[in-house]
């Protein structure tokens, strides 16, 4: 168990030097793509990232997912889902291919058809790396992951922003997309030691398939519905307005879906080792439920309340229309890091009809707040009912995962309850800071810069009194980690 628990451990700390220095690097090529390059041209990648989703979800139909979840996974089974996710890939993207000038003239934009045929490489190459990932996180050995996305992320987003300063206007994205994919597979090509074999076993289909499909069907709805709202936006509204929307969702998503990530890749192959000791598995299910709090709720409820300033700082006042819907996405994405999380409990577990029985919840949700909302013809609108649907989700998420589990729902409530109230006393603490006016039409403007760290210094001060006043144990753990490095 201690072996286990200094492993996790590692791999925790891989997963986060990974999330968080490929964000920093995806953050620093995106803002200067989105200072250079013009609404239109987000629009046009913003509408192809729809089909990219979902061909990607379809080449790896879930097995990646399986491989994880299963205890003992051999040779045959990484052999077999590598065939299938390669024929399934090539397959698919011939199919796009061909369509490609039918999905221009759907979106009314002829320059579609030769930037899909091109953006739709990515989900080839990153089908080649999906089977190398998985036997690294399924060993807990993600050093080489991590490398892979630093590697790539430098290269590719110096490629996007030589492309876009040369005028190549939605070229940019679409090559610094397929550049990421080819180099991260290659990396892990060249130093995860692993060749598929000649073998196509109809067993190892056969003994994944079960929680393969499972997964399947819930990131087939979990993906139709996280695209549905650019969908919409694109044809009914305006590609403009799907660049403003796309912008505030990526860069919530930059929090959201790196914990997430995190997450699974940690969590998950820890879960599936102890799936059979249910008093050890409630004891790591309490403390991955409680570290997700410490992690979700102060940081996306702090990003949330400076939202303004973080714009402003990055981008002048250009995407300003982004700024409410960053923030209301924001505060979503902790009900987004939550489900994931009582997801993954499920999936430790084998309990994969659960999993696609949460997911149908989501979408019914989602598709009610789309059709009570879709007709105002606002974006903030569409936002908020995207935030209620998630907020019904996390409730019947929870409710599933305690009942299939055994972990009580009122300890699933009680675990994240203080680092939820420290999280709404440093967004009120936030609020309360007067924020210097002053210029903010430039790029990078100091003035902006001095509001975002008086709040930000604000925030962390607040939360940290609260968390004491609480008597939060893990802010003793944190303190006492911090000395022992220093020491």
């Amino acid at each position: 168990m201690s072996e286990l628990k200094d492993r996790t451990a590692g791999t925790l700390k891989w997963n986060t030097i990974d999330r968080v220095a490929t964000q920093v690097l995806y953050g620093l090529s995106g803002i200067v793509l989105a200072d250079i390059l013009s609404k239109e041209d987000f629009g046009l990648v913003a509408v192809l990232t729809v089909f990219q989703s979902f061909a990607i979800l379809f080449v790896d139909s879930g097995f990646g997912a399986a491989l994880l979840q299963k205890k003992n996974p051999d040779e045959d089974d990484y052999s077999t889902v590598f065939w299938f996710n390669l024929v399934v890939s090539v397959g698919i993207y011939a199919v796009l291919y061909l369509c490609a000038p039918l999905i221009a003239d759907f979106f009314g934009a002829s320059q579609l058809t030769a930037l899909s045929r091109v953006m739709f490489l990515t989900f080839v190459l990153t089908g080649l790396g999906i089977v190398q990932t998985n036997r690294l996180m399924k060993r807990m050995d993600v050093k080489q992951i991590a490398i892979a996305d630093l590697f790539a992320l430098s290269v590719s987003a110096c490629l996007g922003i030589a492309l876009a300063v040369a005028g190549f206007g939605a070229w940019a994205i679409v090559w610094q997309s397929v550049m990421l994919a080819g180099l991260r597979s290659g990396w892990l090509w060249m130093t995860g030691n692993w060749r598929p074999r000649a073998v196509f076993s109809r067993r190892s289909l056969r003994d994944i398939r079960h929680i393969g499909l499972s997964v399947f069907i819930s990131q087939l709805f979990n993906t139709v519905f996280l695209n549905i709202y650019q969908f919409v936006i694109a044809k009914w509204y305006s590609l403009t307005q799907v660049a403003v929307y796309s912008q505030a969702d990526k860069w919530s998503k930059m929090g959201s879906a790196s914990l997430s990530q995190i997450l699974t890749s940690s969590f998950v192959p820890v879960l599936a080792k102890v799936q059979d000791e249910i008093e050890t598995l409630h004891r790591y299910m309490r403390r991955m439920d409680r570290f997700t709090a410490l992690l979700a709720f102060p940081a996306l409820t702090v990003v949330a309340a400076c939202g303004g300033s973080i714009f402003h700082f990055l981008f002048g006042t250009k995407w300003d229309e982004a700024i409410p819907l960053f923030q209301i996405l924001c505060i979503r994405g902790i009900g987004v890091v939550f489900i994931s999380l009582y997801t993954n409990f499920l999936m430790a577990l084998g309990h994969g009809r659960q999993i696609v029985g949460i997911e149908i919840v989501k979408d019914a949700a989602t598709a009610v707040a789309l059709l009570a909302t879709v007709f105002s013809m606002s974006l903030e609108a569409l936002v908020w009912g995207q935030f209620a649907a998630t907020v019904a989700t996390w409730a019947a998420a929870a409710i599933i995962a305690a009942r299939h589990t055994g972990y009580s729902l009122t300890w699933l409530v009680r675990d994240i309850l203080p680092f939820a109230l420290a999280a709404v006393a440093a967004a009120v603490a936030i609020r309360l800071v007067p924020v210097p006016s002053g210029d903010i039409s430039h790029w990078l403007n100091l003035t902006s810069l001095a509001a975002l760290a008086i709040q930000a210094l604000t925030g962390l001060i607040t939360l940290i009194f609260i968390l004491a006043l609480l008597r939060v144990p893990e802010l003793t753990e944190i303190k006492d980690r911090l000395l022992k490095i220093k020491t």
